[in-house]
């Protein structure tokens, strides 16, 4: 009996490896095989849903019914035993439906469509459109009803969401809307006014306000939905599946709405109807715990063996279902080997585990495979993408000045909200928050917007631009384009930074707290140029006619809007004409290279690099081991000498290290930086190491 029950448990342990590598018909017959290894009737009723369970993956399903009902003879169904026949169907069903392919979007899953002025919540035409951080609106009422922390629907970005109850209506978008679209929007408001007095149990008045609004706009879904919901409670069973057939055929896709329907079926004890949507509710929501139960309970009753209804029902039932379910193609026989023994030696001669390779299951075989692994285990739903359709809006309703920037005048260009629900272009209120911040118009703080620094598009503002004023934002982008190009020039009108002494290879950290140089960075880094001149203040001028341009490596924000810029220098510049721009300094300028020296010439120089090198060596050793530490951590250690001290058109690297390590006040190092002559420079610098020298000597 021991040896029995051993081997047994070997066919069951090679059954189920069998079904999780996809070979469904070789599991069934192991499955069908073993049951006359067991009498008790537990071990029976499991081995028969497993069976079925094999027999339904494998493409078989009237034989699984069958399996399945005999399964129910002996103990009625429970959830756990009807979950992987579910997910056969509802898999079934999403291979039929075309539910593959693209990437599933949530919003598409509940029926959103492709309307661009639909809320991704309520599925319904956007009503008191409010922005959120990443850019995604969603009505107002939508958003107060979430569970917190929010998340968007669209994008499940919540990383930002911390203090939703102080984001207001977009006012750009919510008055855009109310002068487009004025119909729909007040069916919208009938709406909530139905569902107001449906809360409040007034379900006769309630009644009228859906009427009146359908009456307005038959396409809004929304409104039979919640029709449907004051029918079911005044037990009109048949005018709220009629409602719900409405709101499915406006929205096939709408989760709520199916859900809707196959209640309402329920209600008019339209048992397999009502089946039929809770499946194709899962495959919209794999997920939804309320179509999975319902669907399961309804599975149950019709496998429940009570009076000979099964036989009734099955033959009926299954032709609907299968309408549903239909597989296609047939498997590929792996095992033809005599089951009439349950021996396991019989198996292990004629089967190895080499043998158990994946089989996909028939929807997958269609060439619309998940990526999900064992059959047992909820595919992600997937639906096809479409194109956003834009509804139709009036020529003379059309006016660019509804969408103008209040802080520019023009266009709006990379349109962001704030919080306070005003819209600005994305430079425009960055130059704002450099001075104060505040909002421009309404004055709300905006101090955690400002510390965050992620200002995100707004994308219905950028996308409606784009279709209803598409050569409007076409001049708008080339107005950007040409001033992008103007900033970009590194000749002409380059940024000036006004404050210290600069050198080609040596770091240079800048602490940015005034507005003009926060505009100054952040134009050098849109432009990707990362560069600006650095020159030390002339009283007559403004600014010194040398200098030399620096390369941002990193800038690290701070909350308040002050940065830190860590900068390197890179090419010398003299400047040839001195101007102005938006508040800061900029320069035409003509860069600056050393001349090259041949022949004996060249000795000479190399003699005197040499000479100058291992005398700046002996002055940094002679330095207490405290300063000379606090010069290597922040200049970092003396560059090597080069071999060829001409290689570089700024020269030898450590001479500009050693420069700007040696305590000299800037106007004594600028001559060195106008400098085009190697010779004259090593010379300078030998000259004041030898002063040195002799101030320490003494």
């Amino acid at each position: 009996m021991g040896t029995q029950s051993m081997e047994s448990n070997v066919m069951l342990q090679l059954a189920t490896e069998a079904f999780q590598a996809k070979n469904f018909e070789l599991a069934a017959e192991i499955y069908e095989c073993q049951l006359v290894d067991y009498s008790d009737v537990v071990s029976q009723h499991e081995l028969l849903v497993k069976w079925a369970d094999a027999l339904a993956f494998g493409g078989k399903l009237s034989e699984a019914f069958e399996i399945y009902q005999k399964a129910s003879k002996i103990n009625r169904l429970r959830s756990t035993h009807l979950e992987n026949l579910i997910v056969c169907l509802t898999n079934s069903i999403r291979s039929k439906e075309g539910f593959v392919g693209q990437k599933f979007q949530r919003g598409q899953a509940e029926g959103c469509g492709n309307d661009a002025f639909v809320c991704r919540i309520c599925v319904g035409f956007l009503y008191e459109p409010v922005t959120l951080p990443c850019g995604h609106c969603f009505c107002k009422k939508c958003l107060d009803k979430e569970k917190r922390p929010v998340c968007c629907r669209q994008c499940k970005d919540d990383s930002r969401l911390t203090d939703l109850p102080n984001y207001r209506v977009n006012v750009i978008l919510s008055n855009l809307l109310t002068k487009w679209f004025p119909s729909r929007l007040l069916t919208v408001q009938l709406r909530h006014e139905g569902n107001a007095l449906y809360a409040e149990n007034k379900l006769e008045i309630a009644l009228e306000k859906y009427n009146e609004g359908i009456a307005i706009d038959p396409r809004d879904h929304l409104l039979f939905f919640d029709r449907s919901l004051i029918n079911s409670s005044l037990k009109n069973n048949e005018a709220a599946l009629t409602d719900a057939e409405m709101a499915c055929k406006l929205q096939p896709y709408w989760l709520k709405g199916r859900l809707r329907k196959a209640q309402a079926l329920t209600a008019l004890r339209k048992t397999e109807e009502a089946l039929t949507e809770y499946l194709f509710c899962i495959t919209l929501d794999p997920e939804n715990k309320l179509a999975n139960l319902d669907a399961q309970r309804l599975l149950s009753d019709i496998f429940d063996p009570l009076p000979d209804q099964v036989q009734e029902r099955l033959p009926d039932y299954m032709p609907l279902l299968s309408s549903r379910t239909r597989i296609k193609g047939n498997l590929t026989t792996t095992f033809s080997s005599n089951c009439s023994t349950s021996s396991p030696e019989l198996y292990k001669s004629a089967i190895n585990r080499s043998q158990l390779t994946k089989r996909k299951p028939v929807w997958e075989e269609e060439g619309n495979a998940g990526s999900d692994g064992s059959p047992c285990k909820r595919f992600k739903s997937e639906v096809k993408v479409e194109t956003t359709s834009w509804c139709p809006v009036a020529r003379e309703l059309i006016d660019a000045s509804d969408l103008e920037c209040s802080l520019c005048m023009r266009l709006f260009y990379e349109p962001v909200t704030t919080p306070c629900g005003h819209s600005f272009c994305l430079k425009c209120l960055e130059r704002c928050l450099d001075h104060n911040a505040k909002c421009p118009l309404c004055k709300e703080d905006l101090s955690e917007y400002l510390a965050q620094r992620q200002y995100s598009k707004t994308i219905l503002m950028e996308n409606l631009i784009a279709k209803y004023l598409p050569e409007e934002l076409a001049e708008r982008r080339i107005n950007n384009d040409e001033e992008i190009a103007e900033l970009s020039n590194l000749n002409k009108n380059v940024p000036i930074f006004v404050c210290t002494m600069a050198f080609p290879t040596v770091p240079c950290p800048l602490h940015i707290f005034e507005p003009c140089y926060r505009l100054m960075v952040r134009r050098c880094m849109e432009t990707g140029t990362n560069q600006f001149g650095m020159c030390l203040s002339d009283s007559v001028n403004g600014f010194s006619n040398y200098g030399c341009i620096l390369e941002i490596r990193s800038v690290e924000f701070f909350a308040d809007g002050r940065s830190v810029v860590d900068t390197i220098g890179r090419r010398r510049f003299k400047v040839i004409q001195h101007r102005k721009l938006d508040g800061y300094n900029t320069a035409d300028i003509e860069y600056l290279e050393d001349k090259k020296v041949g022949g004996p010439e060249e000795v000479e120089l190399r003699t005197l690099h040499n000479r100058v090198y291992d005398q700046a060596l002996s002055w940094l050793n002679s330095l207490k081991a405290q300063q000379k530490d606090r010069i290597i951590g922040h200049f970092g250690p003396m560059p090597e000498k080069d071999l060829d001290p001409q290689i570089s058109p700024n020269g030898p690297s450590w001479c500009w290290w050693l420069l700007a390590v040696m305590p000299l006040e800037g106007r004594a190092q600028l001559p060195f930086l106008a400098l085009t002559s190697l010779k004259d420079r090593l010379s300078g610098i030998r000259r004041v190491l030898i002063f040195m020298s002799r101030c320490r000597s003494r």
